[in-house]
C-alpha cells in the first residue's frame, strides 16, 4: 500500500500547520528531513531539503503501527504555519518514492480498513467535523464513540446465539427438539426487535438534529415577522416595511439558537389576496410553515392565529415594544429571550427523542432486520420442517447488523461519505 500524506489542518495562514503521513514509508520519509527517530514518541527537529537546507524547526510525532489513527505507521510534522513553510514541505515528500497525496477522507477510509473505526463511527466523525451547535457536537460524539457498534455486537451475540441453535435442529425431528430451543430462540430474538424499533424511530429526530430545525414565523401582513426575525438573526436579513405583502417568498436564516441548529422561516402574510405572486408567496408559506418543526404565531390584540395551530406551537401578541401584553417585539426586543427558551425548551424535548442510530441508511437497516426477524418468529413454532428457512431469516438478519456498521455491503455508500471529509481526514 502507498504512503499516503496531507495537511491535515486548515489551508492558509495559521501559528501551527500538521502534515500527517501515513503507510510503511512514513517514518523513512520523515527521516530524510529530521533525522532518527523513534518507533513512537515526539522530537523537535529541524527538517532539511536533500540538499540539506533548513526548511523549518518542527515537532515531530511518531506513531507506531497499530497505535495511530490510520492503524498504520503514523507521523505529524507539526509546522510554522506559514504557506511557504507547507509548501517547501509538502515538494519535499513529493519527491519520495512510493509516497503520493491523499486523497479527499483517505485517513480515515484507511482507519476503516484497519478496523481502527466502524463505519457508523465513520459517519460520526463525518457529523463531528459539520457540527455547527452544541447539540450536534454532542450527538455526533455519541456515535463516533462507537455507542451505535457496541449496541449493534451485542445484538450480533443474540442472534448469532439463535442461529446456532436453530442449526442444531435442522436434522432433528419433531419430537426430539426439545422446547426450550424454542423458548431461547424466541427470547433472543424478542429481547432484539424491540431495540431496533426504538432505535430506527428515533432516526428521523436524530436527521433533525444534524441537519437542524425549522421554526416558521406566521401571522398576518405587517405583523412584524420580518421585524422579529432580523432581530433574532442580529441583521437585516429581510426587508421590513410598513406596507403590506413586503415578504412574498420563504426568508430562511440559519442560526445557532440556545445551543440547538435552527433555521428561522419569515413566512408571506396570510390572508385573502388577489394579486397572483402574492398568492404563490402565501401557498409557500402555509406549505413550509406546516413542514416545519415549531410555528411562532404572531397575532394582533384580540385576534387570532392565521392557520392552524398545532400541538406544541407559540402564540404570541405582536408588537408589544413595552412588553405589558406578554407578546414579543422585534423592534425594542421585549419577550424575546421568553421567546427563545420556550422554543429552546420545546425543540430540546424533540430532539430527546434521537437515538444513535442518525442517518437514513441506518434506518433502512434497522427496518431490515426488524423485518427478517419477525419472519424468523413466525416460522419458529415449525422449526422442526422449517429450520434451514428460520436460519436463512436469522442470517439475513444478521447480515443487515453488520451492514449497519459496516462488516458487509457498504462499498456504495463510502464514497459518498468519505467525499464529504477535507483531504488531511
Amino acid at each position: 500500500m502507498n504512503t499516503i500524506y496531507a495537511l491535515a489542518t486548515a489551508p492558509g495562514r495559521a501559528g501551527v500547520a500538521v502534515i500527517r503521513i501515513s503507510g510503511p514509508k512514513a517514518r523513512m520519509a520523515a527521516e530524510r528531513m529530521a533525522g532518527p527517530l523513534p518507533e513512537s514518541g515526539r522530537r523537535l527537529r529541524r527538517l532539511r531539503d536533500a540538499e540539506g537546507a533548513i526548511l523549518d524547526e518542527a515537532l515531530v510525532l511518531t506513531f507506531a503501527e497499530g497505535a495511530s489513527f490510520t492503524g498504520e505507521a503514523v507521523v505529524e510534522l507539526h509546522l510554522h504555519g506559514g504557506p511557504a513553510v507547507i509548501a517547501a514541505v509538502e515538494s519535499v515528500l513529493a519527491m519520495e518514492s512510493g509516497l503520493r497525496h491523499a486523497e479527499a477522507g483517505e485517513f480515515t477510509r484507511r482507519a476503516l480498513g484497519n478496523g481502527r473505526l466502524d463505519l457508523a463511527q465513520v459517519e460520526g466523525l463525518a457529523d463531528l467535523l459539520a457540527a455547527e451547535t452544541e447539540a450536534q457536537r454532542r450527538q455526533a460524539m455519541r456515535v463516533m464513540s462507537g455507542d451505535l457498534g457496541a449496541v449493534a455486537a451485542r445484538w450480533r451475540v443474540d442472534l448469532v446465539r439463535s442461529l446456532a441453535l436453530v442449526e442444531v435442529t435442522i436434522d432433528f425431528v419433531e419430537e426430539d427438539i426439545p422446547d426450550d430451543i424454542r423458548d431461547q430462540v424466541g427470547g433472543l430474538i424478542k429481547g432484539v426487535i424491540p431495540e431496533m424499533q426504538r432505535l430506527s424511530a428515533g432516526t428521523g429526530m436524530a436527521e433533525r438534529l444534524r441537519h437542524g430545525f425549522e421554526v416558521a414565523i406566521v401571522g398576518a401582513p405587517n405583523v412584524g415577522k420580518s421585524t422579529l426575525l432580523n432581530h433574532l438573526a442580529g441583521r437585516e436579513a429581510a426587508i421590513t416595511s410598513a406596507h403590506a405583502g413586503t415578504t412574498r417568498d420563504v426568508i430562511e436564516v440559519r442560526m445557532d439558537l440556545a445551543g440547538l441548529p435552527v433555521t428561522l422561516l419569515d413566512t408571506a402574510g396570510i390572508h385573502d389576496a388577489e394579486d397572483p405572486v402574492e398568492l404563490i408567496g402565501i401557498s409557500r408559506a402555509k406549505e413550509r410553515a406546516t413542514a416545519a418543526d415549531l410555528r411562532v404565531h404572531l397575532v394582533e390584540p384580540g385576534e387570532g392565529p392565521v392557520m392552524q395551530v398545532t400541538e406544541g406551537d407559540l402564540i404570541l401578541t405582536a408588537r408589544d415594544d413595552e412588553g405589558s401584553r406578554a407578546g414579543v417585539s422585534g423592534v425594542t426586543g421585549a419577550g424575546v429571550d421568553r421567546l427563545v427558551e420556550e422554543v429552546r425548551q420545546r425543540l430540546s424535548q424533540k430532539a430527546a427523542n434521537a437515538g444513535l442510530a442518525t442517518r437514513a441508511r441506518h434506518r433502512d437497516a434497522l427496518l431490515q432486520a426488524v423485518g427478517h426477524l419477525e419472519a424468523a418468529l413466525d416460522l419458529l413454532p415449525r422449526v422442526a420442517e422449517r429450520a434451514e428457512e428460520v436460519a436463512e431469516e436469522l442470517r439475513l438478519g444478521i447480515r443487515s447488523v453488520d451492514a449497519l456498521v459496516g462488516r458487509v455491503d457498504v462499498e456504495d455508500v463510502l464514497d459518498v461519505i468519505f467525499s464529504s471529509f477535507c483531504i488531511g481526514k
